[in-house]
């Protein structure tokens, strides 16, 4: 009778044996990041149990922080007890953790995925001394967003390139109508509007050297992308009290349709659907061409995970950055962010503004990161306040450049 018994306690010891093998093999994968708002914190959690899931000899040990909280322990926990992967931004903003020897070079990573393919738009963003140091995930995109009613009661049509947005900024003027409205009060939309004035004037290669300090402020080709500006400063085609306003002040007046037009991020959306435009109203375009030829660059705020240089487990952290790279992962977590995929093999949901961002950065030359992140931070709030400062007074431009070089030689030393 003992012995009937034996048969499935030895099937029982087996299966023990068994699950503590795999449990003792199972590794361990770091990851610190600050996505602690509800939507990105729903998109990690997503992220990493569908990564689990698809890997399960690995457990995701996750370190969230707050915002401002991880602007500092980031740089900290970089120098003295690295994580295996930690979240960040494109461009200029991961610069100085690549030049301190502080991120991995992954190009293996993109060479063996594919990657300059999918994700093509943001390589360059990605890419420091012919190397790339990330994974870009999400972006969204800035452009016009625009009142069909407006354009439709002054009967224009939207412009195909600047001149033809200037002429159209005379028809909006002559109806009492702010061709192009925002608020500069806290500077940045200021600096969404440069950077597209440059970009399309200049280039992408240009305004990256511009905010990395390699060219000078009283440069004639800077000069001629505020000379593009003034034809719509100069004449008053920008409302008028954009220095005390905020920027959901002037997407009011995008709404009341005393705007005709508004350089901003798709965030914006929101605000102006909560102030009663529908699809139907509301239009989106990309910033037009100014210098014919120019390979059309976008601003488009990239949100990156990395390889902390000082990593345990580079190994299992490398195949966590391919899976996020994957595009059937980005559709899913940006599903969940309302943002866009970075794959350009991904799909995105019914949204009319999220359909036509994904297809304009998708085929992008390049991706700027926006000023105030492509720029030192001292050099991005100098820049922005001269921004504004040319948008109330054009006459002041000389002077405007003149401080701004000076601060470029002080600031790039």
């Amino acid at each position: 009778m003992q012995f009937r018994y034996l048969a499935p306690l030895m099937a029982l010891a087996t299966t023990t044996v068994v699950a503590t093998s795999a449990l003792a093999q199972q590794r361990t994968l770091v990851i610190n990041t600050d996505t602690s708002d509800p939507a990105p914190k729903a998109a990690f959690e997503q992220l990493i149990a569908d990564f689990e899931a698809a890997n399960p000899d690995i457990k995701v040990e996750w370190n969230l922080f707050d915002h401002e909280g991880y602007k500092t322990a980031i740089r900290n926990f970089l120098s003295a007890d690295a994580p295996d992967l930690a979240n960040w931004y494109a461009g200029n903003r991961m610069a100085p953790f690549v030049n301190a020897g502080q991120f991995e070079d992954i190009s293996d990573v993109w060479a063996e995925n594919n990657l300059g393919e999918t994700l093509a738009s943001a390589e360059a963003s990605m890419t420091i001394d012919g190397k790339q140091w990330g994974i870009p995930y999400t972006y969204y995109q800035w452009g016009i967003y625009y009142n069909k009613d407006v354009y439709e009661q002054v009967g224009v049509e939207v412009p195909g390139n600047w001149d033809e947005f200037v002429a159209n900024c005379a028809r909006f003027e002559e109806a009492g109508i702010d061709c192009l409205t925002t608020g500069t009060k806290a500077l940045w939309p200021g600096a969404g509007i440069f950077d597209y004035i440059n970009l399309r004037t200049n280039g992408y290669e240009f305004h990256m050297d511009l905010a990395n300090g390699k060219i000078e402020w009283t440069d004639p080709r800077v000069r001629e992308a505020f000379a593009q500006w003034a034809r719509i400063v100069e004449p008053g085609y920008i409302t008028d009290n954009h220095a005390a306003i905020d920027w959901q002040d002037a997407a009011a007046l995008l709404v009341q349709g005393k705007a005709a037009n508004y350089v901003m991020g798709n965030f914006a959306v929101a605000t102006f659907k909560d102030g009663g435009m529908t699809d139907d109203t509301l239009g989106f375009m990309p910033f037009p061409e100014i210098t014919p030829g120019v390979p059309r660059a976008e601003d488009a705020p990239t949100d990156t995970i990395h390889i902390p240089a000082g990593a345990k487990n580079k190994e299992d952290a490398k195949k966590f950055l391919a899976f996020l790279a994957q595009p059937d992962t980005q559709t899913r977590i940006n599903e969940i962010l309302g943002q866009l995929p970075v794959n350009n093999q991904s799909s995105v949901g019914d949204d009319p503004f999220l359909q036509q961002g994904f297809a304009m950065l998708s085929d992008a030359y390049a991706l700027a990161q926006f000023f105030d992140r492509d720029a030192p931070a001292e050099m991005a709030k100098l820049g922005m306040e001269g921004f504004q400062e040319f948008m109330v007074r054009p006459e002041n431009l000389d002077q405007i450049l003149d401080r701004l070089e000076k601060a470029r030689l002080r600031i790039y030393q």
